[in-house]
This record gives C-alpha cells, sequence and structure tokens, in this order.
C-alpha cells in the first residue's frame, strides 16, 4: 500500500484562508493568537508595528486584525490606531479564572479585609499594560473607590498595577517600563521611569505598594502581591478609599491587613486536595 505524503505548508486551494490547516494545526488561527498574544502584553501597536514584529504581511495582519474586532478579542484606539486586547477577552479569562478557583477564593478574604480596614477590597490581575479588575467586595460608606469587574486601570498609577510590576521578572520589567506610556493623571503620578523604579525597590522592601493619589486625586490604595506556585505575582489584592480615611496614621495597621490577605491566597493558590483544581 502506498501512502501519498503531503510536504509541509499551506493546503492547495486554500492560501491562507481561515481554514487552512498546517500540521494538524489551523495555520491562521496560530497566526491569530500570535497577534493576540503580542498585543495583550503591549500597550497597543499599530498593524504596522505588529506586523514588522511577527514578519507578517500587513495584509494578513488586517484580516486576523478585523476579524478578532468583530469577535470583540481585539478592538482599536480610533485616535492612535493601536490595537488592544478587547472586553470579549476578559470573558475567555474569566472562564479560566473560575476554574482555577482564584476569584472564589478571594471572595471571603476581600470582604474580610473590607471589614477590618473598613474600605472597598479589589482584586486584579495583569492584562497587558493594566490592572484588570476581577472582583470587589465594597465598603459600606458613602465615598468610596469603585472598580466594577472588567474595569482596566494604568500600570503605574494603581497600587495593585505597581504591586505586579515590583514583582515582575528584570527582563520583563525593563521591557514593560520601555513600552508603557506613563500618562500623567495628578499632580502625584510618577512619569518618569526612574522615578517609578525607585518606587517600585522601595514597593519589594517593605511588601506593599501604594497609590498616593497617583490615579485620582483625594483617592489611597495600599496592594500586595499574590504569588502562584512558581513563586510569582499572578495577582493582586488592594483596599482604596478616601485619602481622609486612609490617613497615614492608618497605613501601617491597613497594610498589615492587606499583606496577610495575599499571603493567604498566595497559599491558597496550591491545589485542594481531592478538589480537582489546578492552576
Amino acid at each position: 500500500m502506498s501512502v501519498q505524503i503531503r510536504k509541509r505548508g499551506r493546503p492547495r486551494g486554500r492560501a491562507g484562508g481561515l481554514g487552512a490547516e498546517d500540521s494538524g494545526g489551523i495555520r491562521a488561527l496560530d497566526r491569530a493568537l500570535d497577534i493576540l498574544d503580542l498585543i495583550a502584553v503591549s500597550s497597543g501597536l499599530t498593524l504596522t508595528e505588529i506586523a514588522q514584529r511577527l514578519e507578517m504581511a500587513p495584509s494578513t495582519v488586517h484580516r486576523v486584525l478585523v476579524t478578532l474586532a468583530a469577535r470583540g478579542v481585539a478592538e482599536s484606539d480610533s485616535q492612535t490606531q493601536a490595537w488592544h486586547v478587547g472586553p470579549t477577552a476578559f470573558r475567555h479569562g474569566s472562564a479560566f479564572m473560575r476554574r482555577s478557583g482564584l476569584v472564589e477564593r478571594a471572595r471571603p478574604l476581600l470582604r474580610r479585609l473590607m471589614e477590618v480596614t473598613g474600605e472597598t477590597a479589589n482584586l486584579g490581575i495583569l492584562n497587558g499594560d493594566a490592572v484588570l479588575f476581577l472582583s470587589q467586595a465594597e465598603t459600606h460608606e458613602t465615598i468610596r473607590a469603585f472598580f466594577p469587574p472588567g474595569t482596566r486601570s494604568a500600570l503605574h498609577a494603581s497600587g495593585i498595577g505597581k504591586a505586579l510590576l515590583a514583582h515582575a521578572r528584570p527582563a520583563d520589567l525593563k521591557r514593560m517600563i520601555r513600552e508603557m506610556r506613563l500618562e500623567r493623571f495628578t499632580e502625584m503620578t510618577l512619569t518618569d521611569p526612574q522615578a517609578l523604579l525607585d518606587d517600585l525597590a522601595r514597593i519589594r522592601a517593605r511588601g506593599y505598594a501604594l497609590d498616593n493619589e497617583e490615579r485620582t486625586p483625594g483617592m489611597r490604595c495600599i496592594a500586595a502581591p499574590i504569588f502562584d506556585l512558581a513563586g510569582e505575582a499572578a495577582a493582586g489584592i488592594s483596599v482604596s478609599g478616601p485619602s481622609l480615611r486612609m490617613s497615614d496614621a492608618r497605613l501601617e495597621a491597613m497594610s498589615e491587613a492587606v499583606i496577610e490577605a495575599a499571603r493567604e491566597l498566595s497559599l491558597g493558590m496550591a491545589p485542594h486536595a481531592g478538589a480537582g483544581e489546578e492552576r
């Protein structure tokens, strides 16, 4: 019996089409995921920049981006023409978070942290050049911070963002600082790369990050990283509220509460015996 062997490459008649298969996989889907991976770790890239970095034809990148945008997985900024991860990607990520159990494990700790500090407690993860908030336990105070699930906040002007940056791998941190647009939100925002790096060093030394009115005037945030089994900062937990209530006199006690909650969640990242969960 003779066996016909086809050379690797695009199947005949399907040059570059969305159904093109290569070695058991779908070539166009592979390209799409490469593009999605790239924009997910960048602070926004134009079509030309994506094509150059991935060494793809601009026409191919355009077709993929249009397809991703139609499904809400990617979106472009009408002013800068830069492409970013879209809101549908959050839904996909949420499915993983439900499987991994982080949000469920964090919920009682968020509630307890809110009760102990009297301020809103938040859970977030790294999402490209921003923090993506996954869950929140709101304080009962009239004036409070509000970050509904799905909200994104700039890394350099966020408590959780700076906590994650402070514990990023040196090579990843160097790349992110280089690619980030250090936008100024208030007079307190750290827009100088060296000033931000100095602050990250202080965060590593004391164990928590402080957003001191750097995103919103009159609001403060204390955050600490949550580490996974590999010892990498996989998420962050924080408390946010008005500077008048989160005074310097309360920082020590509040930071200890945040660090303790982060420590418990880090321990909880290990699979629960018999639970069938893994990260």
